[in-house]
């Protein structure tokens, strides 16, 4: 493979660099559109209040006109208001951040989005009138260095803690709107929404995806199912006929994949004509579903016939879906009802993880360091000692911004076990197949990335163009 020459280097260097201006000058822009509709939203109060029984007329007409005058979905612009009204409201840290650039507009809807309860909490009275600028600092702390995604899921759980017993009563009321629903999505498909509870949506698409890769493995195994010759009690199939039968039709070809009779003594006839136009074969489709295809007829399978298709493979049925909750001992005894945490989504309801903890066959407990870092779980087996304290770590691939779960993720030695790395916590780590493959060795050194475990778990990755991103060890506690 040719290596990258240093002018070659240079240009990619400068390509990213000006990419990455770019990108700050759209979020400027992107903050100074949002001061436009905060402007708006003023002018919007102040007419509602001279006429306070056309207040939603005006409203609806107000984002109606900005839908048609952009060319957006009516639901975005409303939710654009939102965001406007929420950094005009006095979040100035959030609002210093946007305007230069550091965080865009997806960070900033992901900020609003979790600070309702904290607004709750403070507006009620069950949280410090403080709790709103301590929310700032840490949402523009954590909003620098994550994708959005990433960005929603801590500080679902930052609010929780500021908001305090507030989250509880929400999760208690959220729960009674749990639905399901369903509209036309035109050429013959159709949505079908489903609103549940956080861990049991988790544990749904896990076991479905489950189920979807057992289905995609056993494909290579699939053997062509031909019709019963007799559908009584007892069906006979035409591989039940012994080779000497005299019943046996000599003239039948049996394929891998394929069912045909020998064409010079079974033609087949075009009806129209009544001639003869070739053999009478049937193929077996391949099945060359993607994972998310087999996803959506499994979940048909299963709602509609309550099991897989034995068509689909055998043994789906002891398939479970899998999630991962940590709770503090003091929470699971009943001592107190501060919120679990279902990791890599945010809080959950005490009394949720409690019944969970109940059913569960088995659970780790963790050690956790003053900062909130897990260090230890107790077990016997030192191997799966370490797996089990990598997973409570990591909660999903350790490379910057992905969220794909530990569990469909692989444990890397981050400095090369065949280059000496040893097998220790602090050169361990969950990567995704993606982006394990980025740092294999049999990738050349031009494109190759490199990775540096600290010991605190926090890993150093370095790109081809050699510019460094970092991806820290969460903490399971957070001070705010």
């Amino acid at each position: 493979m040719p290596s990258t020459t240093h002018d070659d280097l240079d240009e990619r260097i400068e390509l990213l660099d000006s990419w990455v201006e770019t990108r700050r000058q759209i979020a400027c822009l992107e903050a100074e559109a949002s001061k436009l509709l905060a402007r708006r939203m003023r002018l919007g109060r102040t007419d509602g209040d001279e006429h306070p029984h056309h207040r939603d007329a005006m409203y609806r007409s107000m984002v109606a006109e900005y839908s048609a005058a952009g060319r957006i979905a009516q639901g975005s612009i409303e939710y654009a208001f939102t965001d406007a009204a929420f950094l005009d409201k006095g979040h100035p840290h959030v609002q210093q951040a946007f305007r230069a650039g550091v965080v865009s507009a997806a960070h900033v809807r992901e900020i609003v989005r979790a600070a309702g309860v904290v607004h709750e909490a403070v507006n009620n009275g069950k949280a410090e009138a403080d709790a709103l600028q301590r929310y700032d600092v840490v949402a523009v702390t954590v909003a620098e260095k994550e994708t959005p995604a990433r960005t929603k899921a801590l500080l679902t759980a930052a609010a929780a803690v500021l908001a305090g017993s507030t989250t509880k009563e929400r999760h208690a009321r959220a729960a009674s709107e749990r639905t399901v629903t369903v509209r036309p999505a035109g050429d013959g498909l159709a949505v079908l929404t489903a609103v549940l509870p956080d861990y049991l949506a988790a544990a749904v698409i896990d076991r479905l995806t489950q189920l979807a890769r057992a289905v995609i493995a056993a494909r290579a195994d699939r053997e062509p199912v031909l019709e019963p010759m007799d559908d009584g009690d007892s069906p006979l199939y035409p591989d039940d006929i012994a080779h000497d039968s005299a019943s046996r039709d000599d003239h039948a070809i049996f394929g891998d994949g394929t069912f045909t009779t020998d064409p010079t003594t079974d033609p087949t006839i075009d009806p129209t004509t009544g001639l003869p136009t070739g053999p009478a074969v049937e193929h077996v489709p391949a099945d060359s579903r993607t994972i998310d295809q087999v996803r959506a007829d499994l979940l048909i399978d299963l709602l509609l016939a309550a099991e897989p298709s034995a068509e689909n493979g055998s043994g789906l049925d002891n398939i479970r879906g899998r999630i991962h909750v940590t709770v503090a001992a003091t929470t699971l005894s009943g001592c107190d009802d501060r919120p679990a945490e279902l990791d890599g989504h945010g809080p959950l309801h005490p009394d949720v993880a409690r019944d969970l903890a109940g059913r569960m066959r088995g659970w780790s407990r963790l050690f956790l360091d003053p900062t909130g870092l897990v260090v230890e779980t107790d077990s016997y087996s030192p191997t799966e000692a370490m797996r089990r304290h990598l997973r409570a770590r990591d909660q999903h691939c350790r490379f910057p911004g992905c969220r794909m779960p530990v569990h469909r993720c692989q444990i890397d030695h981050t400095f090369d076990h065949a280059k000496g790395g040893r097998t220790e916590i602090h050169n361990l780590a969950h990567l995704c197949a993606g982006h394990h493959a980025l740092k294999h060795p049999d990738i050349a050194d031009d494109h190759r990335w490199t990775a540096i475990q600290l010991p605190n778990g926090t890993i150093d990755w370095t790109s081809p163009l050699g510019r460094t991103y970092r991806d820290d060890a969460k903490r399971r506690v957070m001070f705010v």
